[in-house]
Formats: C-alpha cells, sequence, structure tokens
C-alpha cells in the first residue's frame, strides 16, 4: 500500500508485530494537546494512503489508549475509502468525566486496519423474502 508524508515530520503507520491486524496511526503535532472530560480534538497524522480497491481502511481505538486514558477515535471507527487521497485526520474523544487528558507529540492514537468489502448493485422491489424473524428489532433474539 502506498503511503505519502504530507510534512517532513509524520510518521509512517507501524505494526506493532508480524501478527498486528492494525498499522498503529502516530499524531503529528510539535505540542503536547489537552483533551477535557467529554470533548473532541481533531488530531492530524499527516499522512494520506493510497489503499487498493475493493478494499477500505478502518481506523479503530487502540486499546491501550482506550483502557488507560479513555480516548477513542470521536466516530467510535472511520471508514477510509479506496478513492480517498487526502490526509487521515483522527477525532479522538475523551470519555473521561473527571480528567484532562494529554496527547504527546508523535503518540500512536489510534489504528487502522486494511479490509475488503462487498458493493452489490442495489435493486429496489416492492417486497422482501420472509423470515422467521420478520420485523422483529432490538432484543428480539433473546439477548
Amino acid at each position: 500500500m502506498k503511503v505519502k508524508r504530507l510534512t517532513g515530520t509524520a510518521i509512517l503507520p507501524t505494526r506493532g508485530t508480524e501478527g498486528s491486524a492494525g498499522y498503529d496511526l502516530y499524531v503529528d503535532i510539535d505540542k503536547e494537546v489537552i483533551i477535557p472530560p467529554h470533548n473532541t480534538v481533531m488530531l492530524h497524522t499527516n499522512i494520506a494512503v493510497e489503499i487498493p480497491k475493493g478494499y477500505f481502511g478502518a481506523v479503530y481505538a487502540r486499546s491501550g489508549l482506550s483502557t488507560k486514558k479513555g480516548l477513542r477515535p470521536a466516530t467510535c471507527v472511520s471508514v477510509i475509502d479506496s478513492d480517498y487521497r487526502g490526509e487521515i485526520g483522527l477525532p479522538i474523544y475523551n470519555d473521561d468525566s473527571e480528567h484532562y487528558q494529554t496527547i504527546q507529540p508523535h503518540e500512536r492514537i489510534a489504528q487502522m486496519v486494511i479490509q475488503p468489502y462487498i458493493a452489490p448493485e442495489l435493486e429496489e422491489v416492492d417486497e422482501l423474502h420472509e423470515t422467521d424473524r420478520g420485523e422483529k428489532g432490538f432484543g428480539s433474539s433473546g439477548a
């Protein structure tokens, strides 16, 4: 996959181990950023990617950052489409009710997993095939 630095200080995504599914994404900031409780801050990676056709990049929280600092992507999961060539921005939300959280320069802040997708043609119909479940929604399967 092709990766482009948009600044001289941007850090390319890395994998923690050979078995890591996600590529760690790093913030490209020159001083710490403080995120107040229950607030979102847009952080920059200053990298752009060329994801292969038929795939997308799913940006998820890093488990350590979520459990230790209560920080996560504000979107929960962001989708980077294969035809997008702009910077990967990271809206980060502080879930902590009491503590301000600090992001340090070049800290690993999220992870991107490259995933395949299926884009079937849509066909408008008047009726859908019936199933035993039908229109039963939330909690209807016993959970």
